[in-house]
């Protein structure tokens, strides 16, 4: 079987060695530091360190809290990727230019002014402490930034899938019968869902290591409202480097089997 070669990309051996230098300076090499700094720790104490109440309510409220963000964005993100791939309306590209906002925003500006507005005494969150709840230092405030920033990952994963889905096959599924239900259901679906999970994971994955827009809405208090990177930044100003870098592996690991899985259902999906 002949190597498929490109007149533009140098040869494959060439090709393949600054990948795997460019991998290995960028992502390789740092977290295979921070494993050997993690095993200068004995199992007991690594074990000590990653199972203490603190780092388990945060690691808790740190996936769920980016779970449920990818969640809802998934949701409410393939509802504007199907509003802005399938119709044309005045301010259309002002919708365009405000998804992709939290991509140029600095995330610690956006939690400023989510913290600005939901707080009790802000314009949404003097509304909500009337009605008896908090939005701002609580976990709904940790899952509004983290829907905040993570939503252009889904939109924009699906957008192309849905601009390369003709028109025409839902209308022959209509005239033959079907109705709007069964159209998304046999029809969307199956070409949707794999670029959906997609996307999920990126805004899942992002959700789980963001920290500039949580801190300020979060409120910080440990077994509350405490995500695990600020508990790592926390572990770091006390020089406890074995400490931070133990709660470093326990999130890749942690991390690494979720998107594994998700990838592995994705696979599965797209299976003809």
């Amino acid at each position: 079987m002949s190597r498929r070669t490109s007149p533009v990309i140098p040869g494959f051996g060439l090709t393949l060695g600054y990948t795997l230098v460019y991998l290995s300076l960028v992502v390789l090499i740092p977290l295979g530091a921070m494993f050997i700094h993690a095993a200068q720790l004995s199992w007991a104490e690594f074990w000590a360190i990653i199972s203490a109440p603190r780092v388990l309510a945060a690691l808790k409220l740190s996936f769920s809290a980016a779970f449920v963000a990818a969640l809802i964005n998934g949701i409410i993100g393939t509802l504007l990727a199907w509003t802005l791939v399938r119709y044309t309306f005045p301010g259309r590209k002002v919708i365009e230019a405000m998804i992709d906002l939290p991509f140029a925003l600095p995330t610690a500006v956006a939690g400023i002014a989510l913290t600005a507005l939901y707080a009790p005494s802000g314009l949404v969150g003097q509304f909500a402490t009337d009605l008896g709840f908090k939005i701002a230092y609580t976990p709904i405030g940790i899952t509004l930034a983290l829907t905040f920033v993570t939503l252009p990952f889904v939109v924009r994963t699906l957008q192309p899938v849905l601009a390369d889905i003709p028109r025409e096959v839902e209308e022959a599924a209509a005239c033959l019968g079907a109705k709007p239900l069964q159209v998304f259901r046999y029809v969307l679906l199956p070409a949707l869902l794999p670029a959906w999970l997609t996307g999920f994971s990126l805004a899942f994955a992002r959700g789980v290591g963001e920290y500039g827009s949580v801190i300020f809405i979060a409120g910080n208090m440990p077994m509350k409202t405490e995500i695990l990177p600020l508990l790592i930044m926390v572990k770091l100003d006390q020089y406890d480097y074995h400490g931070a870098t133990a709660i470093g592996v326990l999130m890749l690991v942690v991390s690494f089997i979720l998107l594994l899985l998700i990838n592995l259902l994705q696979r599965q999906i797209a299976k003809p």
